[in-house]
């Protein structure tokens, strides 16, 4: 079966590292945990391999993030995958950090990643795994806060909650969303 794990971000060095680029940071943990590389391609980089025996194709958009759907939505016809396998992995403000949520689908919770990826697949049932990035900000000061940096504390756990949600990706690969939300939704 064929999949397409798509880590969401922003291109460039100014957006390295920040909390709305995690998306990027945990598709980079699997490619490397499966020895994969990325190269670049039509709307992003890709690295393509196998996990047992399921097909993936990880893709970190270069479309910016409001317009990460332009690329999902090329890679998913590309690929031929249907929409139950498409994993997207995101950053949420609305979650502690650290904390993963898989959902089988959703709103776009204000997340302009996620709403341009619903009106590209045209639907919001596509699944997707929410890693909590916190909400330590004064209000009004959102955008800053998600392409802001993480603290010292947060960069030293980040290895140990990424690693986590690369499991959780390899387990909705492997056994099912289902399994990967029982297994790893609140841990």
């Amino acid at each position: 079966m064929r999949h397409l794990i798509v880590g969401l971000g922003n291109i460039g060095d100014e957006y390295k590292g920040t909390r709305h680029n995690i998306g990027f940071r945990i598709a980079d943990a699997l490619a490397d945990s499966l020895g994969l590389t990325f190269s670049t391609e039509r709307y992003g980089d890709v690295a393509s391999g196998r996990l047992k025996n399921q097909e993936l194709t990880i893709l970190k958009p270069s479309t910016y993030m409001n317009l990460s759907g332009n690329a999902v939505r090329y890679w998913r016809d590309k690929e031929k995958i249907e929409i139950d396998n498409i994993l997207v992995l995101v950053d949420d403000i609305a979650l502690p950090f650290g904390a993963i949520r898989i959902k089988p689908s959703g709103s776009d919770a204000g997340h302009n990643g996620l709403k341009n990826i619903a009106q590209m697949l045209g639907t919001q049932a596509y699944p997707r795994l929410r890693f909590g990035v916190g909400n330590d900000f004064p209000r009004g000061c959102q955008i800053d806060y998600v392409l802001g940096q993480f603290t010292l504390d947060q960069r030293q756990m980040l290895p140990t909650r990424v690693d986590i949600a690369v499991d959780a990706v390899k387990t909705a690969v492997l056994a099912g969303l289902q399994t990967a939300m029982c297994d790893f939704n609140n841990k």
